[in-house]
């Protein structure tokens, strides 16, 4: 897979991610699985993480307006 910017290879790695929950809440998953391009920011989540990054956004508790969770598949 290549990168749709200056099409370098994209690498498996792990980072760290915040996503919106809603209007007011903020998750960070840490040590995520993505493919990410040497040369710029540019990453993708593969199909299989993705949907357990939306089990975990489902599952966050909802008076919190920060969480952090460490990713787990």
């Amino acid at each position: 897979m290549r990168c749709t910017v200056w099409g370098a290879e994209l690498r498996p790695t792990r980072t760290d991610l915040p996503f919106k929950v809603g209007d007011t809440r903020i998750v960070i998953l840490k040590n995520l699985h993505v493919v990410q391009c040497g040369n710029c920011p540019e990453y993708l989540l593969e199909d299989g993480v993705l949907r357990r990054v939306d089990e975990i956004l489902a599952g966050v508790e909802r008076g919190a307006e920060l969480e952090i969770i460490r990713y787990a598949a």
